[in-house]
């Protein structure tokens, strides 16, 4: 068996963090809410709330999970990304209300709606 270096895939490996993790999550969310093209995309992908959801859902996790364990930055980073993906969710949600007449895309959650977004915003589940 061989082990896999930076140079067998072209790509650089960054040092594993709390900072990396944060920042690959709050990616993945950006990218399903069609803010970011997905790897080898020239333009954004139409959003796909559900995917967005669970990743913004997973850094909430990571919120009540290390409460108390993280460096003041560490935790104004987890926040902050958390704090602004919530409110993008929130305009992607309007905005795939509003493109599809009103009716919500059925990719929020249940309600299709406005009722899944203002969870994912209050951060419920």
């Amino acid at each position: 068996m061989t082990e896999m270096s930076a140079t067998d895939s072209n790509l650089p490996f960054l040092e594993p963090s709390f900072g990396f993790l944060v920042a690959t999550l709050r990616m993945q969310s950006e990218m399903n809410l069609g803010l970011l093209p997905m790897p080898g995309e020239d333009r954004p992908a139409p959003p796909n709330l559900m995917m967005a959801r669970h990743f913004i859902d997973l850094l909430a996790m990571l919120v009540d999970k290390t409460k108390g364990n993280l460096t003041i930055d560490e935790s104004r980073m987890l926040e902050n990304s958390l704090t602004e993906l919530r409110f993008r969710f929130v305009m992607a949600s309007e905005n795939a209300a509003k493109d599809s007449g009103g009716a919500g895309s059925g990719e929020a959650g249940p309600s299709g709606g406005e009722g899944s977004s203002g969870s994912a915003a209050a951060g419920g589940q």
